[in-house]
């Protein structure tokens, strides 16, 4: 029943998605809900939440979710990592490193069929080590 609650509101679900892809800094969810807002004055947050959730439930999108810090969210779902600054938070794409890091055959490893893995870096970010 719920399922049937996302596909009403299909339209709203395309609005936050065109959004999220509009974007490179990997949002939260509330920051994603001040930009859709403005599109769609009587959305909730707690709409933009439950379609965030579905969009990356069905792999449209990625949950990011970095230790310690709010979930965050990536239109971009190529194969990519991330690295995150441990001063403000901010997250970025490490483009640069997608095909050196992973470079061997991981689809059975220690008796697991891997689905998936996440790899995440980890830094001061250019801004903060300026003001420090």
């Amino acid at each position: 029943m719920q399922e049937n609650r996302f596909q009403r509101n299909s339209r709203q679900r395309e609005i936050i998605l065109e959004e999220l892809r509009k974007l490179h800094s990997h949002p939260t969810a509330a920051t994603l809900y001040k930009l859709v807002s403005k599109r769609i004055p009587r959305i909730s947050l707690g709409t933009v939440y439950r379609n965030l959730d579905l969009l990356s439930r069905k792999g449209i999108i990625h949950k990011l979710e970095v230790g310690g810090s709010a979930t965050r969210f990536d239109g971009d779902i190529s194969k990519h990592y991330h690295i995150c600054c441990t001063e403000c938070g901010r997250i970025d794409d490490a483009l640069d490193f997608s095909d050196k890091i992973i470079n061997v055959d991981i689809s059975d490893f220690n008796g697991y069929a891997v689905k998936g893995y996440h790899i995440n870096f980890y830094g001061i970010c250019s801004d903060c080590r300026e003001s420090h």
